[in-house]
């Protein structure tokens, strides 16, 4: 590995790593809000207790364990794309996928105060990327990733309209995220991440549940979306060969 690769990893891993201290902070902060309309559970599903945010963010060495997660995915990410003008989306998507990966993990729920406004910060970092770079790539990569929202958007709309007992709206509103992101990389890395996040749910998830880790009709599946997200840009960067 170059020394540029090494540096990104070096600066992303430790921007990301103080910003994860402040996850905290964030989660105490979310209001506590009633039942989101497309959350509803279906019919013969009971809703699970919701636990408070203030009790999640009180949870003991969090600000640690969230700077630790969020420190060595931006870390991987920076090892992975080096000094290209999206790196900024990375360590976004690194601090963004540890808090809505806790809170999902802990609840079943993505709350709508940090992923609607998410899009409007990756488009912006995609979009400064694109001028950056706009004469090398950066235009088409622009257009590719909002083709790309659209279309796993619509993948995953289409799976909670047919079969919403499957999925979460907020696993709806999680995946145009990650698909413009992703986009942003290339189709290659879109088919790799989104078969990554589900393959990994249908298979790690029976045995969680197996192991009374988690309820096997009722488990998060945010986690593996953002996993595969991650698995998606290491595979186009050629940093893991899991899809061919």
């Amino acid at each position: 590995m170059t020394p540029d690769p090494l540096l990104a990893a070096l600066v992303a891993g430790l921007v990301a790593a103080a910003l994860g201290l402040l996850v905290p902070r964030v989660v105490a902060a979310l209001p506590e809000s009633g039942p989101d309309p497309e959350e509803e559970e279906p019919a013969g599903r009971a809703a699970p207790a919701k636990l408070l945010y203030v009790e999640l963010a009180a949870r003991p060495h969090l600000a640690v364990a969230c700077a630790v997660v969020a420190g060595s995915l931006a870390a991987a990410l920076g090892a992975s794309r080096g000094w290209r003008p999206d790196l900024p989306v990375w360590i976004y998507l690194s601090l963004l996928g540890t808090t809505l990966g806790y809170i999902d993990w802990r609840t079943r729920l993505l709350p709508k105060r940090l992923v609607i406004p998410s899009y409007f910060v990756v488009a912006v970092l995609l979009a400064i990327a694109s001028a950056v770079d706009w004469a090398d790539g950066g235009r088409e990569a622009l257009i590719r990733a909002g083709i790309s929202w659209l279309a796993v958007f619509a993948i995953h709309f289409a799976l909670w309209f047919v079969y919403p007992r499957g999925l979460g709206y907020g696993d709806v509103r999680l995946s145009g995220i990650l698909g413009m992101a992703l986009g942003w990389l290339g189709t290659d890395a879109v088919l790799a991440g989104l078969y990554a996040g589900w393959v990994l749910g249908a298979l790690i998830a029976p045995l969680l549940a197996l192991a009374k880790v988690v309820n096997r009709k009722e488990y998060p599946f945010g986690p593996f979306l953002l996993v595969g997200t991650f698995l998606g840009v290491l595979h186009a960067d050629g940093h893991l060969f899991f899809w061919t």
